[in-house]
């Protein structure tokens, strides 16, 4: 038999048409009724969040899957701009900066690690003390070295011997915040990876 594409949707909608009518007037009542065995939970037994890899300067977004204070799984996010789901070698063992092989890795700091001058270990310190000393020697290196004005005598008001280095990290606030902070302190030696 062969059809025409007229026979085609004449067909096609008489099909149709019986499909939706017929048993409305209690044909094949009962045919497509479906009943699930089981209800399906749609409860998520997972949390998902998107993080940043912070391996370079390119930013590819990734989903996070954890659960029970671990990462269960990472993977590209389909919807970044930037990788669309894919994901390099780096990026590819961003799990294992948590766990690896399940359990926690035994490579990853917790705590700020400082060796002091002349000293060959290190030790453990608290981050109260850390933030404390780094901005401790900020200050003391900006005092310093501040520079009021160049060789020609013209005003400036900078610090020549500091430098501030973006991460791929941070998104586009927190580098505007940092670069913020940097130019208050008069550095001009500013920059990102992303652009390096």
């Amino acid at each position: 038999m062969e059809l025409s594409r007229r026979g085609f949707l004449k067909l096609s909608g008489g099909t149709m048409g019986a499909a939706i009518i017929l048993p409305q007037l209690g044909w094949g009542k009962g045919i497509l009724d479906v009943k699930a065995s089981s209800p399906i939970s749609l409860h998520k037994r997972i949390g998902e969040t998107t993080t940043i890899c912070p391996y370079c300067g390119v930013g590819c977004g990734f989903i996070a899957a954890s659960g029970d204070n671990e990462i269960i799984n990472i993977e590209g996010d389909p919807d970044h701009p930037i990788n669309q789901g894919s994901a390099c070698s780096k990026g590819s063992a961003l799990a294992q900066i948590r766990t690896v092989n399940g359990k926690d890795n035994p490579w990853r700091l917790t705590k700020p690690l400082y060796r002091r001058g002349g000293g060959t270990e290190w030790e453990e310190v608290e981050w109260d003390w850390t933030i404390d000393a780094i901005a401790t020697k900020i200050k003391d290196t900006r005092d310093s070295k501040w520079v009021e004005k160049d060789g020609s005598g013209k005003t400036v008001n900078r610090c020549e011997s500091i430098a501030c280095f973006g991460g791929a990290a941070l998104d586009n606030e927190e580098c505007y915040l940092l670069s913020k902070m940097a130019r208050s302190l008069g550095i001009v030696y500013l920059e990102h990876c992303a652009r390096i």
